[in-house]
């Protein structure tokens, strides 16, 4: 079979608009790192989000640990629930900054952390529930937030493949206590590499504004906060104190300028990806794959395609035959499948029972994503069902 497809995991995320804005900008006498452009850009998506505050970085994953990093510093240290389905650096972070990581099986139609086992999972030890939003679907419930509410558990939601997503019509990152985001360039919205750390909550905001400059007192906005440290340590010059061991990942203005210039297009965007989805998964067999995805409030980032049954040979058929057709995908879809199979975590755990969570493990060796763009039109993505409704099962 030849390459009839042509289908990378992204196309086309950066538009001639967005260089334009670029071009435009380096035109210019423009201070070129973290300025006016990485404030205007956090302000305008805290207005998108819905949001009191947003802190700008260099990656999904500086979010990830820039967040656990405060709420270490502000809470302390304990147990986090984690998903077994999830990209590393929500793990790591988690790891890196001391907390120990207790790991949930997925719900299948959602590809989030199943509701039931974190109830069974929160302990007088745990901190807060790491809750990923996978592939646009939405992983909360009413019956969930209820739950952490009457626990006084903190939520952290990683919406990095999912924002635009909504819970009861309400954007998903608007519920817990902080919210993460990546604008890797395959991602809804493109800085080409950066992140964002969003919260309603005044603490997390400065202490994350201060964490992403070295720990520098300076960072912060608030001048009570500023002229208690200068009050302190009289000592030091005020522009130099360091309050946390902190870090680098500030981004700068030309990953802003590209934010700010992909944010205007994002809501019609992700109609078209949305589309895009119930398309698919509406034309493909439902005996040979598994189509009965939550689709309500889904932000979609990538198709879904996870085999109904475990049956390994005709796992390898559908591989085949999508690297013939030249569909790029991944196995195992969000992050390469079960965390808990990756050499990083064996210092960390202890002996693991894959059995205890067969719903990862059945898209670990069965699962994977597609891209999803929204330039596809319907033609190419019915193109792409007959071509897997057509692969024998036996």
């Amino acid at each position: 079979m030849n390459n009839k497809l042509h289908w990378p995991l992204m196309h086309n995320n950066i538009t001639a608009g967005d260089r334009q804005e670029l071009i435009d900008f380096l035109k210019e006498d423009n201070i070129l790192t973290q300025s006016r452009n990485v404030l205007a850009f956090e302000e305008a998506w805290s207005r998108w989000l819905g949001v009191k505050h947003s802190v700008f970085v260099n990656s999904g994953s500086s979010a990830n640990l820039v967040t656990l990093a405060a709420f270490q510093a502000l809470h302390g240290t304990g147990e986090v629930l984690v998903p077994t389905l999830t990209w590393v650096s929500d793990i790591t972070a988690v790891i890196r900054l001391g907390f120990d990581p207790i790991f949930v099986d997925i719900n299948p139609r959602t590809l989030g952390m199943d509701e039931n086992q974190i109830k069974k999972k929160v302990t007088k030890k745990t901190k807060a529930v790491f809750l990923t939003h996978i592939l646009g679907y939405n992983a909360l419930t009413d019956s969930l937030l209820a739950f952490l509410a009457e626990k006084n558990i903190p939520l952290v939601e990683d919406v990095c493949e999912s924002y635009g997503a909504t819970h009861c019509t309400k954007k998903l990152g608007t519920f817990g206590l902080v919210s993460n985001f990546s604008f890797y360039y395959a991602h809804h919205l493109t800085t080409i590499e950066g992140g964002m750390v969003s919260t309603n909550n005044k603490a997390i905001y400065e202490t994350v504004r201060m964490l992403r400059s070295h720990g520098l007192v300076r960072e912060s906005t608030d001048s009570d906060l500023k002229r208690q440290y200068e009050s302190e340590y009289s000592d030091l010059n005020p522009e130099f104190i360091f309050a946390y061991p902190g870090f680098n990942i500030r981004s700068t203005e030309l990953n802003a300028v590209m934010g700010l210039s992909h944010l205007k297009r994002l809501d019609e965007e992700i109609k078209l990806r949305n589309r895009n989805l119930a398309f698919f998964l509406a034309n493909l067999d439902p005996k040979r794959y598994f189509v009965d995805f939550e689709l309500e409030g889904c932000s979609n980032y990538a198709f879904t395609l996870v085999l109904k049954e475990p049956n390994h040979a005709f796992c390898e058929r559908v591989m085949e035959t999508l690297k013939d057709s030249g569909v790029e995908f991944r196995r195992g879809t969000s992050g390469g499948g079960n965390q808990l199979r990756q050499p990083y975590l064996k210092p960390y755990l202890k002996k693991i029972n894959y059995k205890d969570f067969p719903n990862v493990e059945h898209v670990h060796f069965f699962g994977f994503y597609i891209g999803n763009y929204p330039s596809l039109s319907e033609e190419r993505i019915s193109k792409l069902c007959q071509l897997l409704n057509q692969i024998p099962l036996s």
